[in-house]
């Protein structure tokens, strides 16, 4: 099993004369789990869309080592993933088209059996078929986390993780928090203090 590690140093993100992060350093190895908590407009979404690679920093680094070596930014895709509210999916295709199609950009490999099995974590079992427009909000966010689980990720960003989410929902993803933390780094922006009873520090943005 290899050790992976993920480092922020410094990190800046200025979008004109706003400073959303200003000198925002931290580590983590897995496993290991972070929060990150804070009023609206403190930067929670911004510093995981900077982890993930869609925004860059103004200034700072981040770095991701998988057993001391680090992993070039082109190659962080196969170690990370996310999953939050703004996420698309293309309602036009089915649950199992949708797996298949973001399999395929992870490099991942695709089976109906593995998506079967993704589909049955998430709550979604027999909806395979089902095109992803006819889904309920909850059922769609249900269905990020099974695409997000494809590649079983070493790093699991989650911004929001149990927004549009019914009870139970909320418990198959506190599940799949749980599990993530057995080997692997996770990752949780929220301001839920429920989701931030599963990590072991907090981050508060904007004090």
């Amino acid at each position: 099993m290899t050790a992976v590690s993920l480092e922020v140093a410094d990190l800046r993100k200025e979008f004109g004369n706003r400073k959303v992060i200003n000198g925002l350093s931290f580590s983590i190895s897995a496993p290991g789990s972070i929060g990150v908590t804070g009023r609206n407009g403190s930067g929670k979404s911004t510093l995981m869309k900077l982890i993930s690679g869609i925004e860059s920093p103004t200034k700072g680094k981040i770095t991701l080592k998988d057993d001391g070596t680090e992993v070039s930014k082109e190659n962080f895709i196969g170690y990370l993933k996310m999953v939050a509210p703004e996420m698309a999916l293309y309602e036009m295709l089915t649950g199992y088209e949708n797996m298949q199609f973001f399999a395929r950009l992870a490099d991942v490999e695709w089976s109906r059996e593995n998506a079967d099995q993704l589909l049955e974590r998430v709550g979604l079992a027999g909806r395979g078929d089902d095109m992803v427009g006819e889904y309920s909000s909850g059922m769609k966010q249900r269905l990020k986390y099974a695409v997000a689980l494809l590649p079983e990720p070493k790093v699991l960003l989650l911004d929001e993780p149990t927004s549009n989410l019914d009870e139970m929902g909320k418990s198959i993803v506190r599940s799949i928090m749980a599990e993530q933390l057995r080997d692997s780094i996770l990752i949780v922006a929220t301001n839920e203090a429920e989701d931030l009873k599963s990590v072991e520090q907090v981050i508060r943005l904007g004090e």
